[in-house]
């Protein structure tokens, strides 16, 4: 049975898990509490220790409220989630208020909030709790309780102190965010682009295994196409001259026997030919993967470079002939007239090399060639698009074994060029290495 493949939902594999946030706050709870019993019993030092617990309180109410409430495994909603994590600023605001606002060292943690949103949440909210954090510490360097401290001996602040905690408050917020977004930004779409790697590839490997869904059906209707044609030479004799039925039943009986030759061949195709059709050339793999490009205005010229010792024959590989097309469909894409095809082998490693007389790769974004979603392409231009074909040529090709190296011919507006080569090895036994790389990964 064939599945129908489906892409994942991405938005909602990008939501926060609630358990998450559920064990954060309870590593938070902990380590509130235990730096309050800290200060005030072992320290000594004079501290509203009843309103810091009920603010901590609060907070284990709530995560115990979530646990019970929601399953474990509930993902939040981008606002459900933003206003959790606007409790927590919140209500680690009001304990940095009551124990000496940002004169307090662990004013720093206000960025927490904001970092995990900004790795979790679309940016809009992210910066909304940013701005809500950074109004509450400008708030926090005006409006606080004194700093806990040895009673009879207070710790004045200079302002310019304050001032510093509150710039190092901003700059870490400003930076942490930053980073943690743009880190988590660029996971998601190596998830996403991995996804459609594998949906790409299951596909080719599906439409693969056709051939042998052929083998089945003709192997099943054999017997029953055998009674048909066995009933229809009977037919044919007692019918034969019939002036009304004659002509039908020969007619049956010429069907019967153009169907049993069809599946005859159906039947030599999965297993006669099935080891040779699952095998082939180099230079049958060049034709597979040029010949559906021709088409479109521009000459595909086929030049077979330096080629020693005896061509190799690797396995038909549904990866490799797509990546391959692939590129090659890029190639003519941006082409202004031709792309040339060339191929080699010697005892070490088999070459196949595409030059298009395009415009060629921009120098700033050449270093980068393959990435997901990088496009020198507009939505505006024929064929356009998010970069992600390329990213899936170039994963199912390295899979295989295979390095590709991107660059222009000798300089830029003068063609692009893109060589593959694998370990003569390797190419003989394409399976086997994309194997041992799924399972290296």
């Amino acid at each position: 049975m064939i599945n129908i493949l489906r892409a994942p939902d991405s938005q909602q594999s990008q939501r926060l898990r609630l358990n998450t946030l559920i064990r954060l706050r309870w590593l938070a709870i902990v380590g509130q509490s235990i730096a309050v019993l800290v200060v005030a019993y072992g320290l000594k030092f004079p501290l509203p220790v009843s309103m810091c617990f009920a603010l901590i309180a609060l907070s284990a109410w709530m995560n115990l409220w979530l646990t019970f409430r929601y399953p474990a495994a509930h993902r939040l909603t981008p606002l459900s989630a933003f206003a959790i994590l606007t409790f927590d600023g919140i209500q680690l605001t009001g304990l940095l208020y009551m124990t000496g606002g940002l004169t307090n060292p662990f004013c720093v943690l206000l960025s927490v909030p904001v970092v995990i949103s900004a790795a979790s949440l679309p940016l809009r909210f992210t910066a909304i709790l940013g701005a809500l954090v950074m109004v509450a510490a400008t708030l926090l360097v005006f409006f606080h309780l004194p700093l806990p401290w040895y009673e009879g001996s207070p710790l004045p602040m200079p302002f310019i102190y304050v001032a510093g905690m509150w710039m190092a408050v901003f700059a870490s917020i400003a930076f942490t965010a930053i980073y943690a977004f743009r880190v988590a930004a660029e996971a998601r779409l190596l998830a996403n682009a991995l996804a459609a790697t594998e949906l790409v590839l299951q596909r080719e490997q599906h439409l693969s295994a056709l051939d042998g869904l052929a083998a089945a059906a003709a192997h099943e209707l054999g017997t029953p196409l055998a009674t048909i044609t066995v009933v229809a030479k009977e037919m044919e004799k007692a019918l034969g001259k019939d002036p009304k039925y004659g002509e039908d039943v020969k007619l049956l009986r010429s069907q019967s026997e153009r169907c049993r030759e069809i599946l005859k061949r159906l039947t030599s195709l999965s297993s006669e030919g099935e080891a040779h059709l699952s095998r082939m050339p180099l230079t049958s793999l060049v034709e597979e993967v040029t010949a559906p490009h021709r088409d479109f205005g521009i000459s595909i010229r086929l030049r077979p470079g330096e080629r020693i010792g005896p061509e190799p024959v690797g396995r038909r590989s549904p990866g490799v002939i797509y990546g391959l097309g692939n590129l090659v469909e890029n190639a003519v894409d941006f082409a202004r007239k031709s792309v040339t095809v060339s191929w080699s082998w010697d005892n070490e490693a088999v070459t196949f090399t595409i030059t298009d007389d395009g415009p060629g790769f921009p120098a700033e974004i050449i270093d980068r060639i393959g990435e997901p979603y990088m496009s020198t392409r507009q939505g505006t231009e024929a064929g356009g698009g998010l970069g992600l074909g390329l990213f899936i040529a170039k994963t199912l090709l390295e899979r295989s074994g295979a390095t590709i190296d991107f660059r222009n011919s000798s300089g830029l507006g003068e063609g692009a060029v893109v060589q593959i080569s694998w370990p003569r090895g390797l190419f003989l036994n394409q399976d086997q290495a994309s194997a041992t790389i799924f399972d290296n990964a």
